[in-house]
C-alpha cells in the first residue's frame, strides 16, 4: 500500500524529478535495462511510435525524442510481468474486481487467449481456434449485424483499424462506438462546419515561427509532455503565451528542460505562460466571446476614426461567411455576463485580446477542457472563429491546434473507423472489395450504451481499451454490460473491462508497440497519424511477451474468417502476409494516401494535406464560416449557490485510464485518488475543512442519484463555484444524457454537483 500524503510541489514540470520518476516505473515493472535500451528506440526512424500521446516529434528522427510519461507508457509495455493462465486460476474475477485499476495492470502482460467461466467465475485459457470459432458463431447468430458493437481505441494501427473496419462493414453494420467520442469528437465534428476539416491546422515548425499562442483547457506537462519542448522555446525567444485553465497546472507555469544540461545542472527553469488564467468551469467560451468581441469594438473604432484595422478584412470578405451575425451577436454580449461566466475581469481579457491584436501570427491550441462539455462542438468553434477573424489559418506560425490523446486516435478516423461514413468513402470501398457496404448510420459510444440498456445490442467487441472505466453513468452502463450475450476485448494487459463481462466473454492478447511482429512474408510494420497529421512507420524491436500473442490485424482476421467463412470476399492471408498489402488498399480507398508504402519508408513520413491549411474550404458554403454560439453555454444550475461544477482531470501519473500509480506529484497528492480539490472560501462556506471526508452527488434532471462517497476534501487554489477530482473515479456522477448534442461527447468537464459530509466527515 502507497503511503499517503498531501505535500505541496515546489520544482518546475520535468527536470530531476521527471527522470527520478521515470528510473522509479523502470524498476517497479522489473526490466530496467531491457526498457532503458528499449527506449532508445521511441520515435526513431527504425524504431516504433510511442505508444503514449500524439504529438509529433521534429521529422521523426530526433535521438532522444521521448518524455517523462511516454517512457513510462514504453515500461509499462515492456515489463518483465506477466499475467498468465495461473494467475487467473488463483483469483476469481469476483475478487478481482475489488482490485484498484491501478493493480489490476500491474499484473503485467496478458499471455494467453482466456475465456470466461461461469461455473468457476474464472477465465480459463483456450487455444485460439477455439477463441475465433466462439465469436464467430456468437456473431453469426445474431438476427441483426447491428445487434453488436465494434469498438476502437486510439492505440491501433491504421493498418489493424483498416481491417477491422473492413471486416465490420462486410459483417453489415457501421456500429464503430470509438474512444474519440469520448474526446475529440468535438473536434472531428464541429471543426467540419467551420473550415471544412475535422483537424488541427498547424504542424510543430510553426511552434517556431508564431508571434503569439493561446492555451485553452490542455494541460501538457501531463497530456503531452514533449510539447513542453516547443513551448519552452517559443517562451524563451518572448513569444507571449496565455493560458486559460481552471487548474494553475505546474507545466503552465514553469519547466525544466531534461534534455537541457544548462538548466539541468544548475536547477534553473524556463517560465512558460506570460499570463495564466484561472477560468471558472464551462467558462471558456465566454472568454473566447470576450476576446473576438474587443477585437470587434476596437476594430468598428478604429474605422470610425479611420485608424488601421483590427481584423483581417481581406482575409474575412475572401475567405469567410457569417461575419455580420457573428459580429452583432459579440457586440449584444454583455461584459457582465462574460465576466460572471469566466471568472475573469474585463480588464484580464482585454489584454488577452490586445496581445493577439498585436501578433502577426497566432497559434490557438485547446484540447479537453473544451471539448468535454455540453456543447464541446461549439466551444471548438468559437475557438476556429478568433482564428478566423485575423486570418490566423492558412500561414505559416499561426493556426489551430487541437491535441489529441491516444497516439493514433486520429489516424483510426482517417482509414474509416467512423459510425457516419460518407457516399463517397463507401463507393470506393465498394469499388476496391466488392461487396456493397452498409450505409445507414451507426451507433458512437453514447448510443451505442443507449441502445445496450435497451437491450437492443447483444455484443461488443474492443480493439483495446478500457472502455468500462472511460464511459460516463457506472450504474446504468455497467449493468448493461453485463446483460449482454458476448463481450471480446483485444488487450495487452489485465483492466476493469475484462471483468465487467457478458455471459460469454474472452480476452484476447495482442503484440504490444514495441514488439517485433513477424508474418509469412517477414517482419512488419505498422504505421501511424500523429496530432498534425504526419504519417509515419512503426516497427517494434523487443520479443513478444508471450509466443502466444497475435497482432492486431492477425486477431482481425482470425474473427472475420470465423464470423464470414467462405461468404467473404476479402483474402484475410492475402493481407496478413504482408503489410503493405493492406497499406496498398488504403491507398485504393483513400487517395490522401497516394504512394503510401514508398513515403513512409522515407525518414520521418508523410503530411496528409490538411485542406484548411491551405485555404481550400470543403464547406456548404464553399468559405470558411463563422458560426454564432448564442449565450455563454450558461446553465440553470449556474445560479443555485449550492451547486458546484465539478470538472474530471488526470493525475500525472495517468494516460487515460492507465494509472501509474496513485500519486500526482506536480499537485503534491500521494498515494491516493479519492480527492476533491476546492478551494477554501468554498469549503467554508459549507461548514466544511480540509481534510473532511464528503460524498459528491450529481444534479440530475432524471431522477437517478448518481453519488461517489468518501472524497478527501484538499484545500487548493481553484476558480469560485466549482471543484475539481480524478477521472475515472467520478464518471459514475455524469449521467449518460448530459453530452454534446453535436458531437454526443460526454460532459466529463462540468458536472453540476452537490458536495455534503460523510457519515465519518474526517479522514
Amino acid at each position: 500500500m502507497a503511503k499517503k500524503s498531501i505535500r505541496v510541489y515546489e520544482h518546475p514540470a520535468g527536470g530531476w524529478d521527471a527522470l527520478k520518476a521515470l528510473g522509479g516505473q523502470l524498476l517497479e515493472q522489473k526490466s530496467p535495462l531491457k526498457a532503458a535500451n528499449t527506449l532508445r528506440h521511441v520515435n526513431q526512424p527504425d524504431g516504433f511510435d510511442c505508444p503514449g500521446c500524439a504529438w509529433p516529434d521534429p521529422k521523426h528522427t530526433s535521438s532522444f525524442e521521448y518524455c517523462e510519461n511516454g517512457g513510462k507508457a514504453v515500461a509499462w509495455e515492456a515489463t518483465a510481468m506477466r499475467c498468465t493462465p495461473e494467475f487467473f486460476a488463483a483469483h476469481t474475477v469476483t475478487e478481482l474486481e475489488s482490485w484498484n485499476d491501478h493493480d489490476l495492470e500491474m499484473t503485467g502482460r496478458l499471455t494467453h487467449p482466456m475465456a470466461y467461466d461461469a461455473a468457476s467465475d474464472r477465465y480459463l485459457p483456450v487455444s485460439w481456434d477455439e477463441a475465433f470459432a466462439t465469436i464467430g458463431a456468437a456473431l453469426a447468430a445474431l438476427p441483426d449485424p447491428n445487434m453488436a458493437e465494434f469498438y476502437t481505441s486510439g492505440r491501433t494501427s491504421n493498418e489493424a483499424a483498416f481491417l477491422y473496419q473492413l471486416f465490420v462493414r462486410e459483417f453489415g453494420t457501421n456500429n464503430f462506438p470509438d474512444c474519440s467520442n469520448m474526446c475529440h469528437e468535438a473536434t472531428s465534428v464541429g471543426l467540419p462546419k467551420s473550415i471544412g476539416v475535422g483537424k488541427g491546422t498547424v504542424l510543430l515548425e510553426d511552434f517556431d515561427k508564431t508571434d503569439c499562442i493561446f492555451i485553452f483547457g490542455q494541460n501538457p506537462g501531463t497530456n503531452s509532455p514533449r510539447m513542453m519542448t516547443s513551448l519552452r522555446n517559443a517562451a524563451r525567444r518572448g513569444v507571449p503565451i496565455h493560458s486559460f485553465n481552471p487548474f494553475r497546472e505546474r507545466a503552465l507555469e514553469r519547466f525544466q528542460a531534461p534534455q537541457d544540461p544548462v538548466e539541468m545542472t544548475t536547477l534553473t527553469s524556463t517560465k512558460i505562460s506570460s499570463c495564466l488564467y484561472q477560468v471558472r468551469v464551462g467558462g471558456d467560451v465566454a472568454v473566447l466571446k470576450g476576446i473576438m468581441k474587443c477585437l470587434v469594438e476596437w476594430d468598428d473604432a478604429a474605422r470610425r476614426d479611420e485608424h488601421p484595422a483590427v481584423l483581417d478584412h481581406e482575409f474575412i470578405a475572401g475567405h469567410t461567411a457569417g461575419f455580420e451575425p457573428l459580429a452583432a451577436d459579440l457586440r449584444a454580449t454583455a461584459w457582465d455576463d462574460i465576466e460572471r461566466c469566466s471568472g475573469l475581469t474585463r480588464a484580464e481579457i482585454e489584454d488577452t485580446a490586445r496581445t493577439y491584436a498585436q501578433a502577426e501570427r497566432a497559434i490557438v491550441v485547446y484540447g479537453m477542457g473544451l471539448t468535454q462539455h455540453r456543447f464541446g462542438a461549439q466551444n471548438v468553434q468559437q475557438a476556429a472563429n478568433l482564428c478566423l477573424l485575423r486570418g490566423n489559418m492558412g500561414k505559416d506560425g499561426a493556426g489551430l491546434c487541437p491535441v489529441r490523446g491516444h497516439s493514433n486516435v486520429q489516424g483510426d478516423r482517417t482509414v474509416g473507423i467512423t459510425e457516419v461514413p460518407s457516399a463517397e468513402f463507401l463507393e470506393r470501398l465498394e469499388k476496391r472489395f466488392g461487396f456493397t457496404p452498409p450505409s445507414a448510420h451507426g451507433h458512437n459510444v453514447v448510443t451505442a450504451l443507449e441502445a445496450m440498456t435497451r437491450g437492443d445490442v447483444r455484443a461488443f467487441i474492443g480493439m483495446g481499451g478500457n472502455i468500462v472505466s472511460a464511459i460516463p453513468d457506472w450504474e446504468q452502463t455497467h449493468a448493461a454490460f453485463r446483460k449482454l450475450d458476448l463481450t471480446v476485448h483485444i488487450s495487452t494487459k489485465l483492466n476493469r473491462s475484462h471483468l465487467v463481462h457478458g455471459k460469454t466473454a474472452l480476452i484476447l492478447p495482442c503484440l504490444g508497440r514495441t514488439e517485433i511482429d513477424i508474418q509469412a512474408n517477414g517482419p512488419q510494420s505498422v504505421t501511424v497519424e500523429d496530432s498534425m497529421s504526419m504519417v509515419h512507420a512503426s516497427a517494434g524491436r523487443n520479443a513478444p511477451a508471450s509466443e502466444h500473442l497475435l497482432s492486431e490485424p492477425a486477431i482481425v482476421a482470425g474473427i472475420a474468417r470465423a464470423t464470414l467463412g467462405a461468404r467473404s470476399v476479402v483474402d484475410w492471408e492475402h493481407f496478413i502476409a504482408d503489410y503493405d498489402r493492406i497499406r496498398d488498399a488504403i491507398e485504393a480507398v483513400f487517395p490522401i494516401f497516394e504512394a503510401y508504402n514508398d513515403r513512409i519508408r522515407v525518414p520521418g513520413g508523410f503530411h496528409l494535406t490538411s485542406t484548411a491549411r491551405e485555404r481550400i474550404w470543403v464547406t456548404d458554403s464553399g468559405k470558411a464560416n463563422l458560426i454564432v454560439h448564442e449565450g455563454l453555454g450558461e446553465d440553470p444550475a449556474l445560479h443555485d449557490a449550492d451547486v458546484l461544477w465539478l470538472t474530471s482531470v488526470r493525475s500525472h501519473d495517468q494516460y487515460n485510464t492507465t494509472l501509474y500509480s496513485l500519486s500526482d506529484r506536480y499537485r503534491g497528492i500521494k498515494g491516493q485518488r479519492d480527492i476533491l480539490f476546492m478551494n477554501p472560501e468554498e469549503i467554508a462556506k459549507r461548514g466544511l475543512n480540509d481534510g473532511d471526508r464528503v460524498d459528491i452527488t450529481a444534479v440530475s434532471v432524471d431522477g437517478m442519484e448518481r453519488k461517489v462517497a468518501r472524497f478527501r476534501l484538499v484545500s487548493y487554489a481553484f476558480p469560485n463555484g466549482a471543484c475539481a477530482a480524478y477521472y475515472p473515479e467520478v464518471n459514475p456522477l455524469v449521467p449518460l444524457y448530459a453530452h454534446d448534442p453535436m458531437s454526443f461527447t460526454p460532459s466529463y468537464k462540468a458536472i453540476p454537483v452537490r458536495i455534503t459530509p460523510s457519515a465519518e466527515a474526517r479522514a
